[in-house]
C-alpha cells in the first residue's frame, strides 16, 4: 500500500491534522537531541577549558617557585 492509499479514505481535516502532529514530534525529536549533543560539546569544552587553566597555572606557579628557590640556594 502506498502513501495516497493510506491516506486516500481519510477526511482532509484528519490529513492536515496529522501532517502537522508528525511535523511537530518530528522538530521535537530532533530539537531534544540537539539540544543534548550541543549541551555534552559545551560541557567537554568547558572541562577541557579548565584543565587548561589549572595546568597553566600549575606550571607558572612551579616554574616561579622553583626559580626563586634556586636564587636561595
Amino acid at each position: 500500500m502506498t502513501a495516497k492509499g493510506t491516506l486516500a479514505g481519510l477526511p482532509t481535516w484528519v490529513k492536515w491534522v496529522g501532517v502537522i502532529v508528525v511535523a511537530l514530534i518530528v522538530f521535537k525529536v530532533v530539537m531534544a537531541v540537539l539540544t543534548t549533543v550541543i549541551g555534552l560539546l559545551f560541557n567537554i569544552l568547558l572541562f577541557a577549558a579548565i584543565v587548561a587553566a589549572v595546568v597553566f597555572l600549575a606550571r607558572k606557579f612551579l616554574s616561579s617557585s622553583s626559580g626563586s628557590s634556586s636564587d636561595r640556594w
